[in-house]
């Protein structure tokens, strides 16, 4: 004979209900003992059980005896009635009845709102609804907590969250697994998942490429690439199957947030036009003195000019024109702080990518000859011998007479360049050269560390992944960018010492170490240049203008490339803000906060420029193959390794010392063969090397 009432304390025959995988259960008490249950489950399986995690609705009990198979048919009528019951139920409509009355309730309590004398398999299927409504209740034995609205929405927000997550890993895992086959094996690519998984899919490759580190996606990355290889480089290699980026994809600018395009400057028209207006509203006749510019043929953002005479008693008065958005610039509008983040140009082989809009840049304040431009222009003294005199700013419009290259200019000091457009201004071409010659030798003197290399051009062809990559020797015009880069130290070196007697404060290069003695002068072999950047460390960017050892400057403060780089444009609004009022724009303390962003940023952005041209090198050397022999000179030897610079290349490769032979030293020429290239992995290897 059964009882359709509630049950307080669950005995043998009684039905009762426990948690088990997230769901009420159905079971049998078989007996008790304790506070123990022994029940035999819906499964027909035995098991024990706390009565404290049988569920408040216990019952019907059955008196008699029951056989095993009779108990289960009773069960499975009781699971049957239940689910068709708890079916019917909207458990939401009574939380909106309930929510706001009161905080918590039983069972008995909400049955009652639904039915006048509830069953007890009424009374388990409301259960049953309500367990599984856990955006809106919480069981907390033996009463349900009602939860807020507030709460609810919260509740419901993440119960999306979690469904959209298992949907990811779910679709994810395996279509993750089917990138990786099409990268690896060049199988073909399977039914991509529902479109907004896609999406979300392509965000989380996307983000994982272009910061590996982020914590905020690092769970679900490790879920979705189970299975995968443990590549750094992963992400870069699914988004490629994907066609989410093209092939050979530059990941560092992903890594630093920066837009190698000029479609970032889009949305800052407006900021650019008001930018050309302030600056023309305050035009003056430019000065009447011929400047030119030295720089390479394909400069388009230039920044720098000079006009140079010599003085009577053998000295030089040199001016420096720089070019000088500074003039009309909006500091600390988010036009400014988003060219803050880009920081500084990256000059690529694949092309230019500028700190500035190019409508600014390379258009309206670069020093283009025959145009009108604002400018800084130091006004510099050096005596016979290339010491620095005196170094006074003065801001003018200037209006160039001619930009030259580095090869005409070059052709003129070899007495070659009548032909060329640099003959004309021979006397100033000339006399910067002599005026170069003594700075280097001021510097030498002061224990300058002085590095002459001409790296060679890597040049692309080709498109995707039919891409050719060739290393051609660069143009040799030594005596020219001498020239040009003396002019920029002693301009660098000159207003960072008319800033200290001033009181201004500027942003420095500093580099204060000891330099040995016998590393001082100039050098050019691949082993000595080895040695000598061994000894000195880099420099930093700070406020105290401290001396740079390696330059052999007292005091160098950047300040020549104001087009292309952040700190240079500081230091330019800096200079002119005086000049004008008195007074520095910045304080000490003002500048010093700018530090740690712009350092941050330099050193971003400063990966693409470093990495970038070497992954090139190597898929160079990839193509090329493995059987070319090559010439290179020994910089560093030891028990385990050889490292070698390759000159023509501009590359050092490291080989084990067995493949040298027995004796080995810095300066020894050899020819090498090179392979197991992986350019993505910086990985490139000696496979041989023979004495020359």
């Amino acid at each position: 004979m059964s009882s359709s009432s509630l049950v307080r304390y669950p005995g043998p025959g009684c039905v009762v209900e426990f948690m088990h995988g997230n769901k009420a259960q159905q079971g049998w008490v078989l007996d008790e003992q304790g506070g123990k249950l022994r029940l035999l489950t819906i499964n027909k399986r035995e098991m024990k059980l706390a009565s404290s995690r049988v569920l408040p609705w216990a019952g019907p009990t059955y008196s008699g005896e029951h056989s095993r198979q009779q108990i289960g048919a009773i069960l499975e009528e009781h699971r049957a009635k239940r689910d068709a019951m708890s079916a019917e139920i909207d458990a939401l409509e009574l939380w909106d009845f309930a929510q706001g009355e009161v905080d918590k309730e039983s069972i008995q309590w909400f049955a009652e709102l639904l039915w006048e004398e509830p069953t007890i398999d009424q009374l388990a299927a409301l259960g049953s609804a309500m367990l599984a409504c856990k955006t809106h209740f919480k069981f907390q034995p033996p009463e349900f907590e009602i939860y807020t609205a507030e709460k609810v929405e919260k509740r419901l927000e993440e119960d999306r969250k979690r469904l959209e997550r298992e949907a990811l890993v779910t679709q994810g895992v395996g279509f993750f697994r089917s990138l990786w086959e099409k990268h690896s094996k060049g199988r073909a690519l399977g039914k991509e998942p529902d479109n907004g998984v896609a999406e979300q899919l392509k965000d989380i490759i996307l983000s994982r490429m272009g910061d590996p580190d982020s914590h905020e996606i690092e769970q679900v990355w490790k879920q979705l690439a189970k299975g995968l290889p443990d590549d750094p480089h992963m992400a870069l290699h699914l988004a490629r199957a994907w066609d989410l980026v093209p092939p050979h994809h530059n990941f560092w600018l992903d890594r630093a947030a920066y837009d190698c395009s000029n479609c970032w400057a889009d949305e800052f028209t407006k900021d650019v036009q008001e930018i050309k207006d302030k600056c023309l509203s305050v035009r003056q006749k430019p000065e009447e003195r011929t400047y030119i510019s030295i720089d390479a043929a394909t400069t388009k953002d230039i920044d720098d000019a000079f006009n140079i005479e010599r003085r009577g008693d053998g000295g030089y008065r040199l001016r420096i024109s720089l070019a000088c958005p500074a003039v009309a610039w909006p500091f600390g509008s988010r036009f400014d702080k988003h060219v803050l983040r880009r920081a500084t140009s990256v000059y690529l082989p694949e092309g230019d990518c500028h700190m500035m809009p190019t409508a600014l840049g390379t258009d309206f304040f670069s020093l283009h000859a025959k145009e009108d431009r604002p400018s800084l222009v130091l006004d510099i003294e050096c005596s016979n011998t290339g010491e620095l005199e005196r170094c006074t700013p003065v801001p003018v419009w200037v209006n160039l007479a001619a930009n030259l290259t580095y090869i005409d200019s070059e052709a003129v000091l070899n007495g070659s360049g009548a032909d060329t457009p640099a003959a004309v201004f021979t006397e100033q071409i000339k006399v910067a050269a002599e005026l170069s010659d003594k700075l280097q030798e001021q510097r030498i003197t002061n224990g300058a560390v002085i590095i002459e290399r001409n790296d060679p051009k890597v040049k692309l062809s080709g498109e995707g992944s039919d891409i050719k990559v060739d290393i051609v020797s660069a143009d040799e015009t030594p005596q020219a960018m001498k020239l040009v880069s003396e002019m920029m130290i002693l301009a660098n070196s000159g207003v960072a010492l008319w800033a200290k007697e001033h009181g201004i404060p500027l942003l420095h290069r500093t580099q204060d170490v000891a330099v040995p003695k016998e590393y001082v002068g100039v050098w050019s072999e691949p082993h000595d240049i080895a040695r000598v950047v061994k000894a000195l460390s880099s420099a930093i960017l700070e406020i105290t203008p401290r001396p740079h050892r390696g330059i052999g400057v007292n005091a160098y403060s950047p300040i020549t490339s104001p087009l292309r780089r952040y700190p240079d444009l500081v230091n330019v609004a800096q200079v002119i803000h005086y000049t004008a009022t008195g007074e520095a724009q910045w304080s000490r303390d003002e500048i010093t906060a700018m530090l740690p962003l712009l350092n941050a940023r330099l050193d971003s952005v400063g990966q693409i420029q470093r990495f970038r041209p070497r992954y090139w090198k190597l898929l160079y050397f990839k193509q090329q193959g493995d059987k070319v022999w090559r010439d290179a000179i020994v910089t560093e030897e030891n028990d385990a390794f050889v490292t070698v610079s390759l000159p023509n290349e501009q590359i050092f490769v490291r080989g084990r010392r067995k493949s040298f032979g027995d004796k080995v030293n810095p300066g020894q020429q050899f020819m090498v063969r090179i392979g197991k290239v992986h350019p993505l992995n910086n990985e490139i290897q000696i496979l041989d090397a023979m004495e020359c």
